[in-house]
């Protein structure tokens, strides 16, 4: 059958068309996103901006119609993050679903962690063992790991690359005192829940996905999109560290320059890093494994699924 995914996330709007059915992986046939940036789109109430609320249904209608015309049977509509957080999210949906007709379902952090997970762990199967998944979304941070296909421990932290960056990054580079401030913030956030992960002991395979840690990964010298799927692409944690010093003292258009970064992410990348960084540091990771699947894929993965025990 033919699916539409709808992901609504901090960054990015991106409806996926697959083509799936149960025991098969989906087989991509349509994409189409743009750069929403609703993570930076909030008021000093911490709401949704009328803007951000204009270009998003705007985006839902477009996207609705392109799955329509590319013969969906049924579109799968989720916000994540940005949404979320937002002080008004009742009513942008509603907003949303008065425009377009679409619902549109809010995922909760713990349920972005474990549907990336579900991905991550089809994608290389039962041999990675107990499995570690990192993901850097626009707005949070999800963790999750386990040894089965759901994890034993998942959380969210809002520790995104666009709500750092908004935060901390939005002016001039800040000084070294608010960078120790902000690294000491970012780790302490992190470790809080971090026993609960490293008490069922070490894991064998540590996987980061979704495009911040792509871009990362990029930087750090793994191979380029064209060069297909299947190709390993690793993330070492002494590479990233030796790149913050450098990111730091670059401008956004220099940032932007650089392999698997795109001009309207480039200031996110410094953010992105910091949050990287720490995540290996405080699960003692050298190093990280790029998966190409996420949390689109996972809530395909999650309804297949279903069809197949309701069929």
């Amino acid at each position: 059958m033919r699916l539409g995914v709808l992901d609504i996330g901090s960054n990015t709007g991106h409806l996926l068309v697959v083509d799936a059915h149960g025991g098969a992986a989906p087989m991509p046939a349509s994409s189409y996103k743009e750069t929403l940036r609703l993570a930076e789109h909030l008021d000093a109430d911490g709401a949704v901006t009328p803007d951000g609320v204009t270009a998003l249904t705007r985006f839902v209608g477009d996207a609705l119609e392109l799955a329509e015309d590319k013969g969906c049977e049924e579109i799968y509509a989720f916000a994540t993050s940005a949404v979320r957080d937002s002080a008004n999210a009742d009513a942008v949906l509603d907003h949303v679903h008065e425009h377009t007709g679409a619902r549109v379902r809010v995922l909760s952090g713990e349920d972005e962690a474990r549907l990336t997970f579900l991905a991550v762990r089809r994608w290389f199967g039962w041999s990675s063992g107990r499995l570690g998944v990192f993901d850097i979304g626009g707005g949070s941070l999800e963790v999750a790991a386990g040894a089965e296909e759901a994890p034993d421990v998942a959380w969210s932290l809002p520790l995104g690359a666009a709500r750092l960056a908004r935060a901390h990054f939005a002016q001039d580079r800040p000084d070294d005192e608010a960078l120790r401030a902000l690294r000491r913030t970012i780790r302490a956030d992190i470790a809080r829940d971090a026993g609960s992960l490293l008490r069922a002991g070490p894991l064998d395979h540590a996987v980061a996905t979704s495009k911040t840690f792509r871009s990362l990964s990029r930087i750090c010298g793994s191979a380029p999109s064209s060069e297909g799927l299947f190709v390993r692409r690793m993330l070492p944690a002494d590479a990233l560290e030796s790149w913050i010093p450098k990111l730091l003292e670059m401008s956004r258009a220099e940032i932007a320059q650089l392999p698997g970064v795109s001009p309207d992410r480039a200031h996110q990348v410094v953010a992105g890093a910091f949050v990287a960084t720490a995540v290996m540091d405080i699960f003692d990771l050298g190093e990280l494994e790029i998966c190409p699947w996420a949390l689109r894929e996972g809530v395909i993965l999650e309804r297949l699924d279903k069809l197949s025990v309701l069929g």
